[in-house]
């Protein structure tokens, strides 16, 4: 296991935000599932404690997603859009959170 700073394990570094889309609504509705945009180098053991010391909840299971960045064109010049990492974070059924 690799050792990080102090600070890429506190709560606000590793949550960058909530994600609030038509589907993320159904899944918090129908099956407890929260849906946040993370840090790249943030593990399911970090996000877990960081949703858990922030709203005061229980989480079940934690799943993630690793988006990689597109290719974009710009002007004539070739770049790339930022690469994305999103975790799913299941509740107990006794939780709720209040994001939106």
């Amino acid at each position: 296991m690799q050792l990080k700073s102090n600070n890429e394990n506190l709560p606000h570094h590793v949550i960058k935000s909530a994600r609030v889309t038509e589907k993320t609504t159904h899944l918090s509705e129908r099956h407890n599932c929260f849906v946040f945009e993370v840090a790249n180098t943030a593990n399911k053991l970090d996000i877990k404690r960081a949703v858990e010391e922030t709203w005061s909840v229980r989480v079940l299971s934690v799943r993630t997603q690793s988006r990689v960045g597109k290719s974009r064109r710009h002007r004539g010049l070739v770049g790339t859009t930022q690469a994305k990492k999103i975790a799913i974070v299941k509740l107990h059924s006794d939780d709720r959170l209040s994001l939106y």
